[in-house]
């Protein structure tokens, strides 16, 4: 990287797009994805079958009338297949009125195979084995017209799954809450992954039909009345895809084409990027991200763990989303922003493309929140193990990773590469306390309040929420919540529900736990256990924590210093045998007592907000154990 200071040029702050890659000449390259509109009838149905010597549209009315109409290859596109309503003896399927009232329900059948939900499907009322049914957006139900769209870096992100947000588990009962949210002070909803999987509840990670909106949940209508009341709000929604592989069960798309590769992920076969046939997978996956904008009016996409993409073309998948994206976003005339969820420590996934990066918008940083976590708890099992120093928490704060080509001890090998500080603005990074995975990917799912003290929760709280990055909290963790986040599942079949649930205390096992105390993910307690319990809010301990979540996120709102999202903007100065630790932001201090024992500070600063009050003398402040002081210095 060159010494080229940071210039709005490079950085690009007023695209539509949100991404810092607009600076210069960018090569174009052709995009795989055409637009995708769902069909409105039964002769607007497509699908790619590249190898099939036979499909036919199997069809039926609600009143169970079926018609099996044979398909012919497009003359436009041989690898795609139409109805073929004027082949010889071919059955009458269903008028178009019934069909674009959702009265029809429609399978495919490939080469006399058992019939299977279109691949597209964008409404599964039936489930991920059902039948496949004709749905768009109402769109004069939107009332969001005005919307200008929301930049996600520097803004205040909350994470929630919708199945235990509420008690109800839906889009409707989500949004009774949304206020709550508003009061809080935060800006983007990001919303764990709602495609359609197969079960009634469950994380989300496992969809197989990814055109789809779950229907326990409320169905594609019930996520866009979801949006547009978060838009009403003023609440911005990102929401979390899935492109990495797809789920052990209703997973049809290899009867239609080559959609998976011979590799293999964490969680399966993973997905043909750049294999044979691979280029309409890829528009498969950009055209299922562009409805996301375009259908359902979303204003970003956390993308899963992409560095699971199997991908070895000189064009990334992820820098052809990217362009598709930036396109989008122009002609909406909104932002449309693209936040990846990696473990590389690469930083090329938000460098600019006129840089050789990819130019997404921004990234999950899972240093930041081991650097915090260890160091307020004290943890330091597993992926921790290399953390837990005030010397790594001030190394991620001015510089974003910990690993940046260093050992790391856990993967046993050297990992990441630096941050170029001078390139990157520090809110491209998303920073958190806890999130779905730091919680769910425990043995018990216990949040940090279930072993931490309020003091320690309010340091994490304040470290995340008063730096330079893009802060983002996970539900229920502003009033410290009690409930857990365990991991679910609801699998019908008996045998995956095992297979699960062994796989996962076995798991644990082998890191020391007993396998009896691994939550069991098939049991419906398991479930119910980890929904917020909304009278917590009742309690005095849990409405302190709520009051100093929202006095944090005020001061932040407030005050320019914490504001500023360069790298340089972060100051540091640390005890590590006195066991405190300073960020610095302009003139502001944030400090925190690390140990248990009152503790003498080396600053003169004129408190603000505080967990436990401190009082000062000589220059020096006297902070009790566990506690966070937010101040000027004088």
């Amino acid at each position: 990287m060159t010494d080229e200071p940071v210039t709005d040029e490079l950085v690009a702050a007023d695209t539509l797009t949100g991404t810092s890659d607009q600076g210069g000449e960018i090569p174009t390259f052709a995009i795989s994805a055409r637009p995708f509109h769902p069909p409105a009838t039964l002769d607007d149905i497509r699908v790619w079958a590249p190898t099939a010597e036979t499909v036919s549209l199997l069809a039926a009315t609600a009143g169970g009338d079926e018609a099996r109409t044979p398909m012919r290859r497009d003359p436009a596109d041989h690898e795609w297949w139409i109805p073929a309503d004027d082949h010889p003896g071919a059955d009458p399927h269903p008028d178009a009125a019934a069909a674009a009232a959702a009265e029809v329900r429609y399978r495919f059948i490939v080469d006399g195979g058992d019939p299977t939900p279109d691949p597209r499907s964008v409404w599964l009322p039936d489930g991920v084995h059902g039948a496949s049914a004709l749905h768009r957006v109402d769109e004069s139900r939107w009332t969001d017209g005005d919307w200008p769209g929301v930049d996600v870096r520097g803004a205040v992100l909350y994470e929630l799954h919708i199945g235990t947000f509420t008690p109800d588990g839906t889009f409707d009962s989500a949004i009774e809450r949304l206020d709550h949210l508003v009061e809080l002070g935060v800006d983007v909803v990001e919303v764990m992954p709602i495609n359609a999987f197969n079960g009634t509840y469950g994380w989300g990670y496992d969809g197989v039909a990814w055109y789809a909106v779950h229907e326990p949940y409320g169905g594609p209508d019930g996520f866009a009345r979801f949006v547009d009341a978060c838009h009403h709000r003023g609440l911005g929604v990102v929401l979390d895809v899935v492109y990495n592989h797809l789920g052990p069960s209703g997973n049809y798309l290899p009867r239609f084409g080559p959609y998976l590769s011979e590799g293999i992920t964490s969680w399966g076969s993973s997905v043909n990027l750049s294999g044979p046939d691979s280029d309409e997978v890829r528009a498969f996956i950009i055209g299922n991200a562009l409805r996301w904008f375009r259908d359902f009016h979303v204003d970003g996409l956390r993308l899963d763990a992409v560095h699971a993409l199997v991908d070895h073309r000189a064009v990334h998948l992820l820098e052809e989303l990217a362009v598709a994206t930036d396109e989008l976003a122009a002609e909406l005339g909104r932002p449309l922003s693209l936040i990846a969820e990696s473990d590389l420590n690469d930083p090329r996934l938000i460098l600019p493309r006129n840089r050789g990066g990819l130019g997404l918008t921004a990234q999950w940083d899972d240093d930041i929140h081991h650097a915090i976590h260890t160091a307020v708890s004290g943890e330091r099992q597993g992926y921790y193990a290399d953390f837990g120093s005030l010397g790594a928490l001030a190394k991620v704060l001015r510089g974003g990773f910990f690993h940046d080509g260093t050992y790391s001890s856990f993967r046993r090998r050297h990992h990441g590469r630096p941050v170029p500080t001078d390139l990157v603005p520090a809110d491209t990074l998303l920073a958190y306390t806890c999130n779905h995975d730091q919680i769910g990917n425990r043995a018990v799912g216990d949040r940090p309040s279930a072993n931490l003290t309020g003091g320690q929760l309010a340091i994490k709280a304040a470290l995340v929420l008063l730096s330079p990055f893009t802060p983002m909290l996970f539900m229920g963790e502003e009033w410290a919540a009690d409930t857990p986040f365990a991991f679910f599942t609801s699998h019908p079949e008996p045998e995956l529900g095992e297979a699960v649930r062994t796989g996962r205390r076995g798991e644990f096992a082998e890191h020391g736990w007993d396998a009896a105390e691994v939550p069991d993910p098939q049991d419906p307690a398991t479930f119910t256990s980890s929904r917020l319990d909304w009278t917590e809010l009742d309690e005095p301990t849990h409405r302190r924590m709520l009051a100093f979540y929202r006095d944090l996120i005020a001061l932040r709102r407030t005050e320019d210093e914490f504001r500023h999202n360069d790298f340089a903007s972060v100051g540091t100065a640390f005890d590590e045998d006195a066991g405190w630790f300073t960020m610095y932001r302009g003139n502001w201090a944030v400090v925190c007592t690390l140990t248990a024992a009152d503790t003498v500070v080396p600053v003169d600063l004129s408190p603000v907000l505080w967990w436990s009050e401190p009082t000062a003398d000589d220059g020096r402040l006297h902070v009790p154990g566990h506690d966070v002081v937010i101040g000027q210095v004088r």
